[in-house]
Order: structure tokens, then C-alpha cells, then sequence
């Protein structure tokens, strides 16, 4: 029976993540309060759920943890410096990283709904809570990272089919292993490391660079409102 909710609610998540992306493709027009809401979005993630739950998995040290995300952030300012001197060869890598990012965590979560159910139906469910609630933004994401790079919308779509079969990996797989808690614990910091790196220093930029206005400001802000609203029902 805890194979099948684990299951279904991966579906679930699939789901969310595709209708997300389509979203954002039907949105293209005002692309600038999209990626303005993308940005608030990416940001609270990172501060509302990944590094909470990180640290709630009590299994490593407060200063290893916010270490752990620090190192996600430089690793990708790393990353992004890199692909920038290869843009000469004609592929968008920053475009496949940032979606490549964004499809990892979405494993992680699908992940995070198996092992959660490990520990009981209770916490499985309010992990599965937290998870739906925000993967309709996750491919919403995965979108705008790859549009807002140059990609065009059958390479968004490729990204978000990925991105929308990440959960279900991700569950099958914990179905099959029982990884120690700190390990999981780590890769969620340094995860929220790279989304806060995408959406402070790509998504954000990007919103204001073309469209300075009040509005997409306040559509930063209702995205970041939405993921903790979002992240706080979920508990």
C-alpha cells in the first residue's frame, strides 16, 4: 500500500510540473512577469523549503548545513562562469544547467516522498504536501530558465517532459534504497545554494532588464508570497 501512495502521489507531481510548464509557454507574451514571478518564486524555495527541511532532518549541524548551501551557490556561480566562456560554440549550457538543475530537484523530490513514507504515512503525507504545492512552479521554472537562455520552446519542452518524469524516478528509487538522512540532508542545502544563485543572479536580473516596472516587481513578491503561503498549508 506505501508503494502505491508513494506512486500515485509522484503522479501527481508529474502533473503539476507539466501544467506549470505549459503555463508558462502560454505566457510567453509577458515573459518579464513571468521570470519576475519565476525569480520569487526560485528564491523562496530556497530559503521556505529546501533549507527548512534540511535542517529539520536534524542529522548534521546548523553551520554544516547553511556550509553545504554556500558551497551549491559558489559551485554554481562556477558553473555559470564556465558555460559563459563557452557560449562561442553555439550550445546554450546555461540553459541546460539551470533546467538540468531544476529536473535534479525534482528527483530529489520524488525522493524525498518515498522516504518520507519510510518514516510513516503521517510525515509522507505532509512531505507529499509540500511537494505538490510547489512543482507547479517547478516546471513553470524549468521553462523560463530555458526561454530565458535563448532555448527554444521544443528544447523547453524536451527540459519539462524531463523535469515532469523526474518525481516518478525519484520515488521509484526510494522504493528500492534507504540512503543515510545526513547525505539527504546535504544535497537539499546545496540545492537551495543553486536555486537561490538562479533566481538572485539569472531569473531576477533578467526580469527587470528589459521591463523595470512596478509590476514585476510585485510579481517577485506574489511569487515568493505564493511558495510560503504555499510551504506553510503544507505543514
Amino acid at each position: 500500500m506505501t508503494a502505491f501512495w508513494v506512486m500515485a502521489i509522484a503522479l501527481g507531481a508529474s502533473a503539476a510540473t507539466m501544467l506549470g510548464g505549459l503555463a508558462a509557454l502560454q505566457l510567453s507574451q509577458r515573459l518579464h512577469l513571468v521570470l519576475g514571478f519565476s525569480a520569487g518564486a526560485v528564491i523562496a524555495v530556497a530559503f521556505f523549503d529546501l533549507l527548512p527541511e534540511a535542517l529539520n532532518l536534524g542529522t548534521s549541524e546548523t553551520h554544516t548545513v547553511v556550509t553545504a548551501a554556500a558551497l551549491g551557490f559558489f559551485l554554481y556561480l562556477l558553473f555559470d562562469r564556465v558555460v559563459s566562456l563557452q557560449a562561442r560554440d553555439g550550445t546554450n549550457w546555461r540553459a541546460q544547467i539551470g533546467a538540468g538543475s531544476f529536473s535534479a530537484h525534482s528527483l530529489l523530490d520524488g525522493f524525498a516522498i518515498g522516504i518520507a513514507f519510510q518514516a510513516g504515512h503521517t510525515v509522507g503525507f505532509v512531505v507529499a504536501a509540500a511537494v505538490l504545492v510547489h512543482d507547479f512552479s517547478d516546471g513553470l521554472n524549468t521553462v523560463n530558465v530555458v526561454v530565458k537562455n535563448g532555448g527554444e520552446r521544443r528544447t523547453a519542452l524536451r527540459w519539462l517532459v524531463i523535469d515532469a518524469l523526474a518525481p516518478l524516478l525519484g520515488a521509484g528509487l526510494s522504493l528500492l534504497v534507504s540512503p543515510p538522512r545526513a547525505i539527504l540532508a546535504l544535497l537539499l542545502a546545496g540545492f537551495s545554494g543553486f536555486f537561490l544563485y538562479i533566481g538572485a543572479s539569472d531569473l531576477l536580473p533578467e526580469s527587470q532588464r528589459a521591463f523595470p516596472r512596478p509590476w514585476t516587481t510585485i510579481a517577485t513578491l506574489l511569487g515568493a508570497g505564493t511558495l510560503y503561503l504555499a510551504t506553510r498549508l503544507a505543514l
